[in-house]
């Protein structure tokens, strides 16, 4: 089956470096990729950690359709929880209106940072108030529509401006329910498989995805790395760990390293915590060895489109991946 690639970037910061740059990289990423022939670049959004320095994608999804020409810019994505849908639909209805039918609008579900970045963001909120990320996922739908769906409060606000080509919708999960929403309101889904990277989930998310009557074919994250050699990429990635922490109450994230489970738990006013490290799912190898996966996994599950994502201790090596995994035709698939 022919594929596409495309390309998920965080803009880590590197030790030793500042945020200027780590987004410059993120730039020159971004112009490599067109020229290599990659679908699409999407922007993650990250609060409060200082090692990345992706906080809004949107304003660097502007950055970048002014200096490429014809890849696909988008966020990977945008944390709805934290925002008014009718704000997010103007900004992304402005965005397509700056560059038609290059604009890709990705909603993702977690806080996407550390408890109070995620207080501070949400300090006008009121919690008697709170709806359902379903529910706000709807009402945006409505408003890119430009059709509210029924027993919206908002019907007859309209977000301009109206785009000659709207931007492509897609929605990021790694559970069945979100693969179904995604089918139910006709967008399309993205399986996080560089966060979830068991293939019973996967399968399980895209049997629900077929099921709930989905019209488009899946796209699947993943997490990967090509080197020149075998023993190079084992090198770069066999130390790589997640720290998967637990608080008193249930909640459970993933993140980079002890201290910053540690400062979750912290945050959050946890009165205990556990840690569980555990080994990240990672296609590691020469690029033959990672085309050989993904090959493998487009067949099994039908993937028509993958979204790279490099783990950020391979920043230093990450252009040579892409450029060495767009070296044969499924990058060119576009």
């Amino acid at each position: 089956m022919v594929y596409s690639l495309s390309l998920l970037d965080k803009s880590p910061i590197l030790d030793g470096e500042t945020a200027v740059d780590a987004l410059q990289r993120t730039i020159a990423l971004a112009q490599t990729a067109e020229r290599l022939g990659y679908r699409r670049f999407w922007l993650a959004e990250h609060h409060g950690f200082p090692g990345l320095a992706s906080s809004a994608p949107e304003i660097l999804v502007a950055h970048l359709i002014a200096r490429t020409r014809r890849i696909r810019i988008g966020s990977g994505g945008v944390l709805l929880q934290h925002y008014s849908p009718y704000k997010v639909a103007e900004t992304f209805n402005l965005l397509a209106a700056l560059a038609p039918g290059r604009i890709d609008l990705g909603i993702g579900k977690a806080p996407g940072g550390l408890p109070l970045s995620t207080q501070a963001l949400r300090v006008q909120h009121d919690p008697e108030r709170e709806r359902s990320f379903e529910a706000l996922l709807a009402e945006l739908d409505g408003f890119l529509a430009n059709s509210p769906h029924a027993n919206d409060p908002f019907a007859g606000a309209q977000a301009l401006p109206k785009p000659p080509v709207p931007a492509e919708r897609f929605l990021l999960g790694a559970s069945p329910d979100s693969a179904r929403l995604a089918a139910d309101l006709g967008w399309r889904f993205v399986f996080a498989g560089q966060l979830n990277g068991d293939p019973k989930a996967l399968e399980a998310a895209l049997d629900a995805h077929a099921k709930a009557g989905a019209t488009e074919l899946p796209l699947l994250g993943v997490a990967a790395l090509a080197a020149a050699t075998a023993e190079e990429a084992r090198a770069l990635t066999d130390q790589l760990r997640v720290v998967r922490v637990t608080l008193d109450n249930g909640q459970s994230v993933n993140l980079g390293s002890e201290e910053q489970a540690a400062e979750f738990a912290r945050q959050a006013g946890a009165a205990s915590h556990t840690i569980e490290i555990r080994r990240p799912s990672i296609l590691a190898g020469t690029a033959e060895d990672v085309r050989r996966e993904l090959d493998a996994l487009s067949a099994r599950f039908g993937i028509a489109e993958f979204v790279i994502d490099t783990p950020a201790a391979a920043t230093a090596q990450r252009l040579a991946s892409i450029t060495l995994l767009a070296g044969d035709a499924p990058a060119l698939a576009a």
